[in-house]
């Protein structure tokens, strides 16, 4: 595994400081890769986060132009380029911040056709898609090649986020075994409220990579920032769970 250069001890130096992490936990980060989808509001505060951290490559997915809606919330976007690719945005801003990451830029959106390819590239999965289409697709594909995912949302002010760890966790699908037909892709939001469970689920992605303090795993954080109040629910794995329930034998859903 790659150790540190004096430069890249000398960037992280004030994180390296933090108790049970250390430059061996630099050197996870540096050495691992995150999918995230999509890189918007959540996204955008997820992966620039863990670009600031020193997480060594990411792969992006997030298809579609820049539109004057995306700015209250999508860090990684400029007025200067409403009307242009979202993921060409996103790469440069983020090869500004940290010009020694890799960035893997896909100008789509996670489905069943891409989610395995794009799952297989990484170590750990961070969902921040608005369709449970896009999440489904990534819970069943990291279930299946046994990746963490952090799974993060938002609505309104309220948020939650949880870890889910294949073999040992609910899944997504314990979560909602029927398909939410109610979610609607357009909903409100404030950039604070999304950047606020992004930069959460960046930290959780960094204490699984780096083994650090306790994940949320079996336990879903929800938080209303109208009062902020928070609560954790304790989760328990279905065993007849379609993706990771016993009776399918961790096969994704059809």
């Amino acid at each position: 595994m790659p150790k540190l250069t004096d430069e890249e001890r000398a960037i992280w130096q004030w994180q390296i400081w933090v108790r049970d992490f250390g430059e061996a936990g630099q050197e996870k980060l540096k050495n691992s890769s995150v999918l995230i989808s999509r890189c918007g509001g959540v996204g955008g505060a997820v992966a620039y986060e863990l670009a600031a951290a020193g997480v060594g490559r990411l792969v992006i997915a997030h298809r579609g132009n820049i539109k004057p809606s995306d700015l209250n919330r999508q860090l990684l976007t400029t007025h200067d380029a409403v009307g242009t690719l979202r993921i060409e945005s996103i790469e440069r801003r983020l090869k500004q911040l940290n010009p020694r990451m890799g960035i893997v830029a896909v100008n789509e959106n996670v489905d069943e056709n891409n989610a395995a390819s794009l799952v297989e590239q990484v170590d750990l999965v961070v969902d921040c898609a608005p369709l449970f289409e896009e999440r489904f697709a990534m819970n069943d594909q990291a279930v299946r090649q046994g990746k963490p995912l952090v799974e993060c949302a938002m609505y309104d002010l309220q948020c939650q986020i949880t870890t889910i760890l294949p073999g040992q966790t609910a899944c997504l699908r314990c979560l909602y075994p029927r398909f939410p037909t109610e979610w609607k892709r357009e909903f409100p939001v404030f950039g604070a409220v999304a950047g606020t469970v992004g930069c959460m689920g960046a930290m959780e992605a960094i204490k699984v990579i780096a083994g650090l303090g306790e994940p949320l795993a079996d336990r879903l954080l929800t938080f209303d920032l109208r009062d902020f109040s928070f609560r954790t629910i304790s989760l328990q794995r279905d065993p007849k769970c379609v993706c990771c329930g016993k009776a399918t034998g961790n096969r994704t859903h059809p």
